[in-house]
């Protein structure tokens, strides 16, 4: 990996596991030997109550941040065995409306992750589920998008939305922004469902469909009650072993032998639908396409 570079985990829709996918791939970064830093973008705050900050308890936040009162050096927090966080708290509910005052405020957050990049090697956005001036400000940050996608029909149905605001993101205001692909979250291959929605999003949007899919686990669930990722609380399971895989793909990385989940090129196949995008990540993720 050649300098840090910066994810935005997007997509409008909620409980598609955003925040499950930056907490489990920063820690499976992290266990690489990474320096990685999560950026917790959203006012519910579910990312920095993962990683084991009381959001209640904070005296600054990425709030503080993007309206420029202080750096972004003053507010990262250090999480135990895990990546260092940049946490949010509700006050940035309000941030939206006083960014939309200020000149250039599609540019707040890459100001301000200017000044630490250079200490990174990966950070990685937690996005809200809106396409407001926030998701606008992440995917002006950020390198590259990973759109975490519960395979169902209204999931899948503001794919489209999202991916136009890519297209306005990099025509206005960052050119090489890149979308990696589709990562499908709470996945269950056994279902036609499931399958069917997979293979129309690749045909539909041209996306890759990344691999391995996370399967639904109620260890998700588990891991933010101790304020810890899947990767400290069930570190052999199959979603972490997924999401492990998929971080060292994302890094370049040896893959470890380790045991296989499903393909989701595969899953996303269905006897009588043809699949025409790849299902796996190229060997070179940041490379333009």
């Amino acid at each position: 990996m050649n300098g840090c570079r910066i994810y935005a985990v997007a997509n409008q829709k909620g409980g598609v596991a955003k925040t499950t996918t930056v907490a489990s791939l920063a820690a499976a970064m992290t266990e690489l030997g990474k320096r990685v830093l999560a950026v917790d973008l959203d006012p519910q705050a579910c990312l920095t109550f993962s990683l084991g900050l009381d959001p209640e308890g904070l005296d600054l936040s990425i709030h503080d941040v993007l309206l420029g009162r202080v750096s972004a050096r003053m507010v990262v927090q250090p999480v135990a065995e895990g990546p260092d966080v940049l946490p949010s708290n509700i006050e940035l509910a309000g941030c939206e409306a006083m960014l939309l005052t200020k000149t250039g405020r599609e540019y707040s957050l890459r100001r301000a992750l200017d000044e630490v990049r250079d200490l990174y090697d990966v950070i990685i956005l937690d996005c809200a589920p809106t396409l407001g001036v926030l998701t606008i400000n992440a995917l002006t940050a950020a390198d590259e998008v990973i759109v975490p996608l519960q395979c169902e029909t209204l999931s899948h149905r503001g794919v489209g939305q999202l991916l136009d605001t890519v297209n306005d993101v990099q025509r206005l205001t960052n050119q090489n922004l890149h979308v990696v692909g589709v990562l499908p979250t709470l996945f269950d291959g056994r279902t036609n469902h499931t399958r069917a929605v997979l293979a129309d999003v690749a045909l539909r949007y041209g996306l890759d469909v990344l691999d391995p899919p996370i399967p639904r686990s109620i260890r998700f669930a588990e891991a933010p009650a101790v304020g810890s990722s899947i990767m400290r609380t069930a570190r052999s399971t199959p979603g972490a072993v997924a999401y492990r895989e998929l971080a060292r793909k994302l890094v370049g990385a040896p893959t470890e032998d380790v045991p296989k989940v499903e393909s989701a090129a595969t899953a996303a196949a269905p006897r009588d639908i043809s699949v025409a995008t790849p299902g796996s990540l190229p060997q070179h993720v940041g490379d333009r396409r």
